[in-house]
């Protein structure tokens, strides 16, 4: 159950990626800067959610 829980982590993580990025590309279009401090905040969540995601299946290898 474990795995499938990384994969899905994974998924997500790709789906919020193309999400941060486009918000991040509005943002800069626009020079909102409170627009632009979100969407980096949002990629950095990105970032730990496939860190996590990874670390398990490493794990899980082992």
């Amino acid at each position: 159950m474990k795995q499938e829980g990384s994969l899905l982590g994974l998924a997500s993580a790709v789906v919020g990626l193309v999400f941060a990025v486009s918000k991040l590309r509005q943002a800069r279009k626009e020079k909102d800067k409170l627009r632009l401090a979100n969407a980096v905040a949002g990629a950095a969540a990105v970032a730990t959610e496939v860190a996590i995601a990874v670390r398990a299946r490493r794990s899980k290898r082992r």
